[in-house]
């Protein structure tokens, strides 16, 4: 494709941001660092102006980076909530097929994946629509098992805080980086089993009356 990118249909100019996406993430694994429109044109032997005309500015490079890593997640967590999986099942298959695939994909490059939350950190308000996308189809689980009985007595919001600490290690990309060898698909089901067997409103003993205190 060497004509101007405005002589070319919105699909071939879709296809060629899909390959040069492609080529920005292969160059972040190898050279660890995030990739500039400059440095992209130079890798796919382009001139700048066809890089600028694609990619308007560098955080429209960069989101398009992002929407290519996150797709996969996004289409197993769709797949999840709308499944006729029982609800146990349902929150498992949406935490844990997110996990295997963010753990195979650090250990076919544990530097490269390293890099990616280094550059994810540096560009959070980017990602956070992401994270807010994660919640939100998480909520919709969260309501599924509601109707089922479970979670009783908790608002949304407040199950939805629970349960992300309760999975943050595998669902936090920093924690495959620290204790990747801990993490294992029978250990998540064990948390889903326990959240669904005691997550609810009721305060049941653990909570201090007055304060904390030494026995």
């Amino acid at each position: 494709m060497d004509g101007p990118v405005d002589m070319i249909s919105p699909s071939q100019a879709d296809s060629e941001r899909a390959r040069l996406v492609e080529l920005a993430m292969r160059a972040i694994g190898r050279t660890g660092e995030n990739v500039t429109r400059t440095a992209l044109a130079t890798e796919a032997r382009l001139p700048r102006a066809r890089i600028d005309a694609l990619f308007p500015s560098e955080d429209e490079l960069f989101d398009a980076i992002l929407e290519q890593w996150y797709a996969p997640a996004i289409a197993i967590m769709e797949e999840a909530v709308a499944s006729d999986l029982p609800i146990r099942r349902k929150f498992y298959e949406f935490f844990a097929r997110r996990f295997l695939r963010e753990r195979a994909r650090y250990r076919e490059d544990p530097a490269a994946f390293a890099v990616y939350c280094e550059i994810g950190s540096d560009k959070i308000e980017n990602v956070r629509g992401y994270i807010d996308l994660a919640d939100h189809y998480l909520s919709e689980l969260i309501a599924q098992a509601q109707e089922d009985g479970y979670f009783a007595g908790l608002g949304i919001n407040r199950a939805l805080s629970l349960i992300n600490q309760m999975v943050a290690c595998y669902t936090s990309p920093y924690m495959m980086l620290i204790i990747e060898e801990r993490l294992a698909e029978d250990k998540l089901a064990a948390i889903i089993d326990t959240l669904f067997d005691g997550l609810r409103a009721e305060a049941r003993g653990a909570a201090p009356v007055v304060g904390l205190r030494i026995a």
